[in-house]
């Protein structure tokens, strides 16, 4: 029963949550003890709470999952999870998970992963249902991890860096709509009812227009953004812009695999161009930020 709740909670989609720690990075904190510890807490409190959403979700969709070639093997939807016993472990983990944040953290940090929660309540319920509302609810999301990141550790978030993780959550969420409604065919409204009020030549250039977009921000933000701490410039990012260029394309390529039926945010952590391109933008902001 055990292996089936965390099977259901997504361990491996629990990546996204890394988002938490920008903040920490961009601050020239990620060295300091007591930082970095208050920075791990909120990863681990938004991944349970992101663990949360996804059994929410199960929950809510288990009908459309069976009809899925993919998620029709989820525990929810086999029959390997109870629907009480997910609903046990769903309101369990959540409580658990919003007292840790207030016992450990700052009051802030949990009013913003209270926030996180009840907008996905919001869009399991409704809002997923409107074309385009439910990609901008699943790109708040991002930002939500991004500002709780910044108050766990008390740091300040320059509007650059939002503006370049709302537009690259923008452009994920909508490649995700874009292999679903590839990959449904015409079965769309059995498996995601809000696929058919989806024409795919406008994701298609949403796609397009925020990839351009993304890339031009932070591009931006390395030429104009202010100095964050005491020996990081933005600019000294510049070298890492065509890591960033790559990984969009690539994942605008991931998109279009329809066979298979994994969406493109499962793929891209197991695509080893994806995933060695990410690892040398990684480490190349990690020496740019803490050893120039």
């Amino acid at each position: 029963m055990i292996r089936a709740v965390l099977q259901t909670m997504r361990p491996h989609q629990w990546v996204k949550n890394l988002f938490v720690l920008a903040p920490l990075v961009f601050a020239e904190q990620a060295l300091d003890g007591v930082h970095f510890l208050h920075a791990a807490a909120a990863f681990l409190v938004f991944s349970v709470l992101s663990g949360c959403v996804y059994i929410l979700n199960d929950l809510v969709d288990v009908e459309q999952d069976r009809q899925h070639p993919v998620k029709c093997q989820r525990p929810i939807a086999c029959g390997d999870l109870p629907v009480m016993a997910a609903r046990t472990a769903l309101a369990v983990l959540l409580l658990g998970s919003i007292a840790a944040s207030y016992i450990f953290l700052p009051s802030s940090f949990a009013a913003l992963g209270l926030s996180y929660f009840t907008l996905n309540v919001a869009y399991s319920f409704a809002l997923k249902h409107l074309p385009f509302v439910d990609v901008i609810c699943i790109a708040s999301g991002f930002l939500l991890r991004l500002i709780g990141g910044a108050a766990a550790v008390s740091v300040p978030i320059t509007p650059w860096i939002l503006a370049t993780t709302f537009l690259l959550a923008l452009f994920l969420a909508l490649g995700k709509r874009k292999h679903e409604i590839l990959q449904a065919g015409t079965r769309k409204k059995e498996q995601r009812k809000v696929l058919e009020r989806y024409n795919l030549a406008h994701v298609s250039m949403a796609m397009t227009g925020l990839a351009v977009a993304t890339a031009l921000t932070y591009a931006a933000y390395t030429i104009w953004g202010a100095q964050t701490g005491r020996f990081f410039h933005p600019r000294d990012l510049a070298w890492t812009i065509p890591c960033v260029i790559f990984g969009l394309l690539r994942f605008d390529a991931l998109a279009r695999r329809a066979a298979g039926g994994h969406s493109p945010t499962d793929l891209m952590l197991r695509d080893w161009p994806f995933l060695v391109n990410l690892g040398v933008w990684s480490v190349a902001v990690f020496i740019l930020i803490y050893f120039r």
